[in-house]
């Protein structure tokens, strides 16, 4: 893997920051052991806080000692705090076990705790892709993804999906305009990176295939793309065994996997990681030295602090209560659907994440239909134009989220749908 050639020109030129080090040295030094009189971190005496007690839904206390406080209030390093860093490399070996984790190589796997798994997506994009470039997203996709990559000005080529994930027929006539054979010097704007939402895709619901990820994975070798693989929903999936991630199957050293605490410890703690071979992952960390520095480390003290309290055992317990929680809800809200939408919509059963993805049939663009009618009648929806890179493109999708509203209010919610798309079809009729 020639990883020089992903990158953009500002990506290639960053360096670490010389002082950096230190703070490196200053955190994994033992007690005592070393005077610093190097860097300009702040005393934390003359910070307000000195310790918490926080407390579980179950009711057990957790002490975050003055120690650990301390650690929290302070810089960090910049690609992460070490035992936060440690830990998530153990979980990613635990459930993914990386084929390149173990290459005694510089291709080996490394990671980086960012700011929610958002931050990691965009300075991986802005370390990847510049103006003018070919990038490979799903469709539907994520609009997180597409707000970042418009500004940019690439160019996003969009790989139709259906029930299993990323239709291999659309990705390989995309990528029929170029020889695989050539070298990059031959097709300088031959795609470098595919963004997809492997489990439990927002909008649709869907989790990629083993098989299709496995078709997908031999496309990326073919045209030595890299894959980015955008993963917040894996530990909510319905089936018994969760489909093996794009990481679990990584022989080259060609993705860069996203995880995120938000869908299943805390979203305003803003705790996610990216996960990838270390030279592109020292080249995320060199942008977080020069942006936001670090993830906030009270944050990452906080869910080390529960993390460690709960072991591998108490974590694996959480993410089955959590899948059950959502289990629960997607079946509320497709009985729902089954009930009053049947002669109205089409849908896909949902088999993780929060979303159900249906076509309202006889309406071609529900942009008015969510956003006004809807809202109206009390109900609030996602337009399926949203999701796609051309967001004037009429589109007969909706997305509906079955994660915030009471469970008594998602069937008032598909009622309420079924009554207005009744209203307007017998409209359509009569006019």
């Amino acid at each position: 893997m020639n990883y020089g050639r992903y990158l953009t020109a500002v990506s290639r030129a960053r360096k670490s920051l010389s002082l950096s080090k230190l703070v490196e040295i200053q955190q994994r030094a033992s007690p005592g052991s070393l005077i610093a009189l190097s860097t300009g971190m702040p005393n934390t005496s003359c910070f307000p806080l000195s310790s918490a007690h926080l407390y579980t839904r179950k009711g057990k206390k957790l002490d975050l000692s003055p120690l650990w406080m301390n650690q929290g209030l302070q810089y960090t390093m910049s690609q992460g705090h070490p035992e936060m860093v440690e830990w998530g490399k153990q979980l990613q070996r635990r459930k993914h076990n990386p084929p390149t984790d173990y290459l005694n190589h510089e291709g080996k796997m490394d990671l980086c705790v960012t700011a929610g798994s958002q931050e990691a997506i965009c300075k991986t994009m802005e370390m990847l892709v510049t103006q003018g470039d070919n990038i490979l997203i799903e469709t539907p996709t994520y609009p997180g993804l597409l707000s970042i990559a418009k500004p940019m000005g690439c160019n996003m080529l969009e790989v139709e999906t259906d029930e299993h994930g990323p239709k291999i027929s659309s990705l390989r006539s995309i990528l029929s305009n170029w020889n695989p054979t050539d070298s990059a010097d031959v097709w300088s704007d031959i795609p470098r990176v595919f963004y997809t939402v492997s489990s439990g895709s927002n909008p649709t619901g869907v989790t990629t295939s083993l098989e299709r990820k496995q078709q997908v994975y031999q496309v990326a070798r073919e045209y030595d793309f890299l894959i980015l693989e955008d993963d917040p929903y894996y530990y909510i999936q319905f089936t018994k065994t969760p489909v093996p991630s794009y990481l679990s199957m990584d022989v080259d050293g060609r993705v860069i996997r996203f995880d995120s605490f938000s869908k299943i410890l805390s979203a305003g703690m803003r705790i996610g990681f990216a996960t990838g071979p270390q030279p592109l992952i020292e080249k995320l960390v060199y942008h977080m030295q020069v942006c936001t520095q670090h993830a906030n480390t009270l944050s990452q003290m906080i869910c080390l602090l529960i993390l460690q309290d709960w072991g591998q055992e108490g974590f694996d317990a959480h993410m089955e209560s959590v899948t059950e929680f959502y289990r629960k809800r997607r079946d509320i809200i497709v009985e729902s659907c089954d009930t009053w939408l049947k002669d109205y919509a089409e849908w896909t059963v949902p088999d993780s994440g929060m979303f159900l993805w249906m076509k309202l049939l006889g309406i071609p663009d529900t942009g008015d239909l969510v956003m006004q009618k809807a809202l109206d009648a009390g109900v609030l929806f996602a337009p399926g134009n949203a999701f796609h890179a051309n967001d004037a493109t009429p589109s007969p999708y909706l997305r509906a989220s079955y994660s915030q509203a009471p469970e008594e209010d998602i069937d008032k919610g598909i009622q309420r749908l079924a009554a207005l798309l009744k209203k307007e079809l017998k409209q359509t009729a009569s006019g």
